[in-house]
């Protein structure tokens, strides 16, 4: 008697190759569907989610950080509320664009630090769709905590 009927499990057949157990093939499934979507959906294609009212000018706002479009802007608002998600461009942190040289560490950088973390932020001007704002991340300003984790400004 060989080891595999011994424990109970099929003998594999040369004919017919045993599968996986169900929740593996699941998982498996679940992992190449998220992998596929990931790059089928262009990320830029989520920046007009962040679509709240903007705040008046000197009004206080806070939020978890739900979305990063650059180095120096990112979203925040309630889970799953796109509608109700305020973009803000960082008034104290100018990173370079995302197709000049450090452009992409940079929006991975504040990505690392932000997302997913509340921020309190101060309404200033507005730019385009989006509000500049001065924000920090547990009582301290964004712009300087980028610049400690080795942020080097350089954009417009």
């Amino acid at each position: 008697m060989d080891g595999a009927r011994g424990a109970g499990l099929p003998t594999p057949s040369p004919t017919r190759p045993t599968l996986p157990p169900l929740p593996i093939r699941r998982l498996r499934t679940t992992g190449v569907i998220g992998i596929v979507w990931l790059f089928a959906v262009p990320e830029a294609a989520l920046a007009d989610s962040c679509t709240a009212p903007l705040p008046s000018r000197g009004s206080q706002f806070s939020g978890v950080v739900r979305y990063i479009g650059d180095g120096d802007s990112l979203c925040v608002g309630p889970a799953a509320r796109p509608n109700q998600w305020i973009e803000v461009r960082l008034v104290d942190f100018n990173a370079p664009e995302l197709h000049e040289q450090g452009g992409q560490a940079a929006k991975q950088r504040l990505r690392f630090i932000t997302l997913g973390h509340r921020l309190m932020c101060r309404a200033g001007q507005r730019s385009y769709d989006r509000v500049v704002a001065a924000c920090t991340l547990d009582r301290r300003a964004l712009g300087d905590v980028l610049r400690q984790a080795g942020g080097v400004e350089g954009g417009r």
